[in-house]
């Protein structure tokens, strides 16, 4: 399964670039990618466990930039 998301207060490319190595590192993910300019994030994983693996991707997302928000 593959989903968008939009992104609220992503403050730097950098960040982006960290979340995106993170969410790639998680199992059950195919691919991922996060873009600062679009302020968008795409998830692409295991159906069975998407929301599951969503989770995690909140929560390794809120270690690199705590003040941004996923909108699910």
């Amino acid at each position: 399964m593959k989903k968008k998301f939009k992104l609220e207060d992503l403050d730097c490319a950098n960040c982006a670039a960290k979340m995106e190595e993170s969410i790639k590192k998680i199992a059950g993910v195919r691919d991922a990618s996060v873009s600062f300019m679009t302020q968008k994030m795409t998830v692409e994983a295991d159906d069975e466990r998407f929301d599951e693996i969503m989770k995690e991707v909140v929560a390794v997302c809120a270690k690199v930039e705590p003040d941004c928000r996923i909108l699910l």
